[in-house]
């Protein structure tokens, strides 16, 4: 690598070939993306590597900034990850920051937020050997159904969703995770299923462009890892002032992220998740977007 690279754009090593399988238009999008923050970069007079931010090869102070983009597998190398992320820290400047990376790792900076006044949904915290099993997290709540996933997590790993039906067959499924890590439990969101999940992506404070996000039939999960699609979708005033209120009460404000939202009862808006880490940001539907992005980052590391 060139001793004199401005910019390392964070991948893993799925992902780290500057050239998409055959056919495989899932990575192409991810090449496609960073291609248009790369040539954004470039206005500003910045060179840009993507690296995986697990080589061991790569000494990170030749780096004047790491932005993250596509490390989607720091969930489930999470000790890894969070060894490299202290060394790395230390060597450059990280974007977004340390301070917000450390915090997002984590789901319960919902409650957080949720304290901040966020609307958020409701969230029962079970930390590691909580014993109280699912069938009386149903009964307690008043939840007709649920939804449980670790609090660390992506790709709606060990994600479920709960009736009293299936609470028992859960609980075994997930009796050796929860021994050893923490989970939330959250009411089922019947307009996800309905109407999908609205994604916004925030750049520098504002709303740039958003999508909807659809599980495939038969499914809650909208993740394209378990045949969820999605498809553009122009934001209302009202979910756009959610969406920026939501990423302003973070402490530092981060320069990019997504903000995840539905409507819950009464379709009150209600944010689901605040990706600040490794977002999909689906620049290709709107280059503005990366252009903005990279304005910012070059404010961030002059």
């Amino acid at each position: 690598m060139p001793s004199t690279t401005d910019i390392a754009l964070l991948t893993e090593h799925r992902f780290a070939a500057e050239e998409a399988p055959e056919h495989d238009r899932y990575y192409a999008n991810i090449l496609h993306d960073d291609q248009l923050l790369r040539e954004a970069l470039a206005t500003h007079g910045l060179t840009v590597q993507r690296v995986d931010w697990a080589d061991p090869a790569v000494d990170w102070s030749q780096f004047r900034a790491a932005v993250f983009r596509t490390t989607w597998d720091y969930f489930v190398r999470f000790d890894e990850f969070t060894a490299w992320l202290k060394r790395a820290e230390q060597a450059t400047q990280l974007i977004n920051v340390s301070a917000t990376i450390w915090w997002n790792l984590d789901k319960h900076y919902l409650a957080d937020l949720d304290a901040r006044g966020v609307p958020t949904v409701p969230s029962v915290y079970l930390e590691a050997k909580d014993q109280r099993t699912l069938q009386e997290l149903i009964e307690s709540s008043g939840w007709q159904e649920g939804v449980i996933k670790p609090c660390v997590s992506g790709a709606a790993r060990n994600t479920y969703r709960v009736t009293r039906a299936n609470a028992a067959m859960i609980d075994t499924a997930l009796a050796e995770f929860r021994a050893r890590e923490a989970f939330m439990f959250q009411p089922f969101i019947a307009d996800i299923v309905a109407g999908g999940e609205l994604t916004l992506v925030v750049i520098d404070g504002k709303v740039t462009h958003g999508v909807r996000k659809v599980p495939k039939a038969g499914d809650f999960r909208v993740q394209d890892d378990h045949g969820g699609s999605w498809t553009e979708y122009v934001p209302s005033e009202e979910e756009i002032t959610f969406a920026e209120r939501a990423v302003a009460a973070c402490v530092p404000r981060p320069l990019y992220g997504r903000v995840d939202v539905v409507r819950g009862a009464g379709g009150a808006l209600q944010l689901m998740e605040l990706e600040l880490i490794e977002p999909e940001l689906w620049l290709r539907t709107h280059p503005a977007a990366a252009q903005r992005m990279a304005r910012a980052i070059a404010s961030a590391i002059a």
